[in-house]
């Protein structure tokens, strides 16, 4: 999660309460008029139950500020891991399950998005209809792939196959099961047009380090992947069910062999555009011009190969591999691929695998909520319009735009004071941050989906044709105007994000909520919480990978070599300091893997703390329940970041995200001097780092 948005100053809304009790007039008076009340105090803002005092915050501050909320957090049955993130998921989901309830009960007319809703949400919740469906949603895509007699009718299957996917400068995570992804937006090097980005794909597990790392954790999920591939199978009545997944297991392994790593994937200079003519000539194999023409590419002059290596390599496996393993891979991953709209006996197969296995989650999730997930998925839009007419009104919306832009101004007045940027370089960074595109709460337009047919009575079928829509829809795009405030997360997301090459953020309405955003509470937790939020995405610009787009959104070299090598040796630091923290015994975090994410995280405190004391005009910040402004600050911060998470879980996410999780996050804080001053932290403590030692980048 590419996560935060400049936070709302809170400036505690002031209720006035009108007094009811006059004084009884004398003859000689008249009555006094009423008192109004003083207002109302600002609440804290902080959850001082959740603190544990017994914990020296200068030894490890995510136990001061969450040890106790630790002791007593149980994590959901039907969840991986419970935190601040849940409780404001929670919220935004119970509003989505009654907004959906009160649709489906107006009867809604036919064609209408709101029909659209109430027949998808249905049909996913008719189990007794999927039941009897059996296989058949998917057995032509079955057929299909049995079918394939040569290896252009393979091509023809794989591009017919190809789906959006996304961001790959976002979604660190990235995964898909198909053998290509495809992702539409402006040109590395021509933000004037859209183009087409073809990326790595074709596991059936979440990265390549499943399949090829040598801890003994990773070897019982591969052993547990290849008993799931044939218990899918055997259910099927595929015969040979056993020998089949050990070939497709063996496939996906070279698969895995071929693609590039994480940290691969985010180095933006990797990417290669392409002609039609390159691939055929740099990634020989599969039949390409058949490829490009059953995914309706055929007319494109060029297409960015994200990962070119990798892509040369997987061409190359559609040929060196046996064509039966190719078939059944496909008809694998077409049960697989939505197991979840089938029959339970698959469902429960995909949940003990996909849920158990690899998240560590006992109980799969009530079927409303999955149904609930699955609506948002396929009609977001229509969803989110809904959703902020109800709880997110315009008042609030040019509120929080306020608080974005407030902080937003901070960032330009740290760059004037860096010492080591020279200032060709400092203009050119304030030139980005004045020409940032922020969307608040939702996006001024909306997606049509008129041409998304919904049937109340075909779960699977509809998410497929939302696969084709959404697929469609990013075909549009290409060769057009890149649209600067287009969307990637919807209203009722608890997330946020920056996109380094629209140059933009955006802040979903169901993220500034209480305890992110509480209008009704202090100012230091409201800027230690939201507003670390807003500036870990400001900042994002700025890390090592926003830090290669320019104002525009153009791949550019926009820095001296002089402020470039003092970015590196600073980030470097960075790095080093994630690398020694060791969430599961033996297992590290990566820092160069989450350093972005790192790097966002500590600007973005700085800036949301310096945004902070400029908003108390030079006056002291009260002390409340014993704490200064500055104590409540960090203790938010470290509190927006709390977590409890199943080792399973916590283990995929070291292993395959680039964000460090929360516990380490919290930590952010031994790098700013102001947290040494507010908690006394000292030589000695398991925190502390000398002056000279703590990270400072922007």
């Amino acid at each position: 999660m590419r996560v935060s948005r400049p936070t709302l100053l809170a400036m505690a809304l002031c209720a006035c309460v009108a007094c009811n009790r006059t004084p009884t007039p004398s003859a000689n008076d008249t009555a006094a008029p009423p008192a109004a009340a003083a207002p109302a105090a600002p609440l804290i803002g902080i959850d001082l139950a959740g603190i544990d005092k017994s914990v020296q915050p200068g030894d490890d501050f995510n136990g001061y500020a969450n040890g106790g909320w630790l002791k007593t957090a149980v994590i959901p049955e039907d969840r991986s891991s419970t935190g601040i993130f849940l409780q404001v998921f929670q919220k935004a989901e119970q509003r989505n399950a009654d907004l959906v309830k009160e649709i489906a009960a107006s009867n809604p007319a036919a064609g209408s998005d709101e029909r659209r809703i109430a027949d998808y949400y249905a049909a996913f919740m008719d189990e007794a209809a999927i039941e009897q469906a059996g296989l058949k949603p998917v057995q032509a895509q079955i057929d299909e792939a049995n079918a394939i007699a040569d290896k252009v009718a393979l091509a023809q299957v794989l591009g017919a196959g190809l789906r959006a996917d996304v961001d790959p400068l976002n979604a660190t995570n990235y995964y898909t099961d198909r053998l290509f992804g495809l992702f539409v937006t402006q040109g590395l090097e021509d933000p004037a047009h859209n183009t087409a980005y073809l990326l790595q794909g074709g596991l059936g597990m979440p990265n390549r380090d499943y399949y090829l790392s040598s801890d003994k954790e990773m070897a019982a999920i591969r052993d547990k992947y290849k008993a799931y591939v044939a218990a899918i199978l055997t259910q099927a009545g595929v015969a040979d069910a056993d020998a089949k997944a050990r070939e497709i297991y063996a496939l996906e392994e070279k698969i895995a062999r071929a693609q590039a790593s994480i940290i691969d994937t985010e180095n933006v200079h990797n990417a290669r555009a392409w002609s039609m003519d390159d691939f055929a000539r740099k990634a020989p194999g599969l039949d390409w011009a058949a490829y490009f023409k059953a995914a309706g590419l055929e007319g494109q002059q060029t297409i960015t190969a994200w990962q070119p290596d990798a892509i040369s390599k997987l061409s190359a496996l559609t040929a060196s591999q046996p064509l039966q393993a190719w078939k059944d891979w496909l008809v694998f991953h077409a049960i697989n691929r939505h197991a979840g709209l089938l029959p339970k006996a698959y469902a429960d197969l995909s949940f003990g695998f996909y849920g158990t296995t690899l998240s560590g989650t006992p109980q799969q999730r009530e079927r409303w909520k999955r149904a609930l997930g699955a609506v948002n998925n396929a009609l977001g839009d229509a969803v989110g319009k809904i959703y902020v007419q109800k709880y997110f009104p315009a008042s609030s919306r040019e509120q929080v735009q306020q608080l974005v832009s407030n902080l937003l101004a901070v960032f330009p007045e740290r760059i004037d004071k860096l010492e080591w940027m020279d200032d060709a370089t400092k203009a050119k960074a304030k030139a980005k941050v004045a020409s940032m595109k922020v969307g608040v709460g939702y996006p001024d337009t909306w997606r049509d989906y008129a041409s998304f047919e919904v049937k109340p009575d075909d779960a699977l079928g509809n998410a497929e044709r939302a696969e084709l829509v959404e697929y469609r829809h990013q075909l549009a795009k290409l060769g057009q105007a890149p649209d600067h405030g287009e969307w990637w997360m919807t209203p009722q997301t608890v997330n946020a994000v920056n996109l380094p090459l629209q140059n933009a953020l955006n802040f979903p309405a169901a993220i500034l909520e209480p305890p992110f955003f509480d209008p009704k509470a202090d100012a230091a937790a409201n800027y230690g919480s939201i507003g670390a939020v807003i500036g870990h995405e400001i900042s994002h610009s700025f890390d090592n990978l926003g830090s290669e787009f320019d104002a525009q959104g153009k791949l550019q070299n926009w820095w001296t070599p002089e402020d470039a090598a003092h970015f590196k040796a600073a980030s470097q630091k960075l790095v080093e300091q994630y690398d020694a923290y060791e969430p599961l015994p033996g297992l590290h975090i990566n820092g160069e893997q989450t350093l972005g994410e790192n790097i966002a995280d500590l600007a973005g405190l700085e800036v949301a703390y310096e945004a902070y004391v400029k908003s108390l005009g030079g006056k002291p910040a009260p002390v409340i329940d014993g704490l200064t402004g500055d104590q409540r600050f960090f203790l938010a911060f470290a509190q927006s970041w709390r977590s409890k998470t199943r080792d399973a879980a916590l283990r995929a996410q070291v292993i395959g995200d680039g964000h460090s999780p929360g516990a380490f996050r919290a930590q952010t804080v031994r790098n700013i001097d102001a947290w040494y001053d507010a908690f006394g932290a000292k030589d000695g403590q398991k925190l502390y780092l000398a002056p000279e030692s703590r990270v400072r980048i922007w």
